[in-house]
């Protein structure tokens, strides 16, 4: 055990109602009480019947609806949805991470209000952390007012999310638990957050694959992500959000998968660096290599094997090396040089072993 170093913890604040049926019961509670009368909506039009069944107790208070959601929310998108949030006093977001991430875009200038109720397992309600993108750059920040005031988690709301699309929203959020051990903030109560998360989504993920019906291991894969977006909130973003952030600007590339490809090509990286925090990811995950469980498991769940599979070319790598390295932490466990971090991408690019890439 090492020895315990001081640290400071920002508890976020925020409501968190989680249980299965609470969105059918309980969200006319949580609207009701910011006393709101003008709301937008924000939710694409695939979530429209369950947006609806949703928000029919109080129907007649959701002024304005947005649809037009993109990933990485480009900025006129963003531009379009604080247009449509004129005269309203909450912002309700039904969706998955895009969609919380307009809602943010609109809160960070608005300052309005907003309530999540997420359908898959993104995290990012819990989180302060905005992004938005300008032509082919991502930026993020981190600002108060964008975090979700009150948050409705419901598994059964995540049972329609295809079993595909439930993977990989599930190992991004992995992605976040994993990272909190090393990125900037890091302190005690984050890693216990994102060790237990790692487990609930160690359980649920394979159990999701082979049912997605079942409601216990939506469950398990929900808590695993709020645990996953409230370690990641505090302790904040490291190399692999930098890495992945940068791509998914440059090539619009899908989120969530991008996340899943990465991340056992970074846990390896650092894991020589980190043998405290490697030694209690592999305990989470039930296997003494970190790297090598998080690989196998998303080739058990069918992620693909790298980056190109996704539709990136290769020499797209050299295009953001650079700007890689200029946001890469200075405290990562290891230094991060240019040749290393190629070496890295032609990996996760490829989809070579990620364990004999760092031997």
């Amino acid at each position: 055990m090492s020895p315990m170093r001081a640290f400071t913890y920002d508890a976020l604040p925020g409501r968190v109602v989680f249980g299965s049926g609470v969105a059918r019961s309980g969200l006319l509670d949580e609207v009701d009480a910011f006393g709101a009368e003008r709301i937008l909506l924000i939710a694409r039009d695939a979530e429209s019947e369950l947006v609806r069944e949703l928000c029919g107790p109080f129907a007649d208070r959701v002024t304005a609806t947005f649809s037009a959601i993109r990933p990485h929310v480009p900025i006129e998108v963003a531009e379009r949805a604080r247009e449509a949030a004129a005269g309203a006093d909450l912002l309700l977001s039904i969706g998955g991470g895009s969609t919380t991430g307009t809602a943010k875009a609109v809160a960070l200038t608005t300052g309005l209000p907003i309530v999540a109720v997420p359908t898959t397992y993104a995290g990012s309600e819990v989180t302060p952390v905005w992004g938005l993108t300008e032509g082919t750059r991502k930026t993020t920040g981190t600002d108060p007012r964008v975090l979700p005031r009150t948050v409705v988690y419901d598994p059964d709301l995540t049972l329609t999310l295809p079993a595909a699309l439930s993977v990989a929203s599930g190992l991004n959020a992995m992605a976040h638990c994993v990272e909190a051990f090393w990125a900037p903030r890091r302190n005690p109560v984050s890693s216990a957050v994102a060790e237990d998360g790692i487990r609930h989504l160690a359980a649920g993920l394979p159990a999701v694959a082979a049912d997605p019906a079942g409601r216990d291991a939506r469950a398990d894969l929900l808590l695993g992500a709020y645990l996953a977006g409230s370690a990641f909130a505090v302790a904040g973003s490291g190399l692999h959000h930098k890495i992945c952030h940068v791509l998914g600007g440059a090539f619009d590339l899908p989120h969530a998968q991008t996340h899943a490809i990465v991340l056992p090509h970074v846990l390896a990286f650092n894991s020589a660096a980190a043998p405290e925090a490697a030694s209690r990811i592999a305990a989470a995950l039930g296997r003494p290599d970190p790297a090598g469980a998080l690989g196998d498991l998303g080739r058990a769940l069918g992620v693909p094997d790298g980056l190109r599979e996704l539709g990136l070319r290769e020499d797209g790598i050299e295009t953001v090396l650079d700007e890689i390295v200029a946001v890469a932490p200075a405290d990562n466990p290891r230094p991060v040089t240019r040749a290393d971090l190629r070496t890295l991408l032609h990996a996760a690019w490829a989809g070579t072993d990620p364990v004999k890439e760092n031997a």
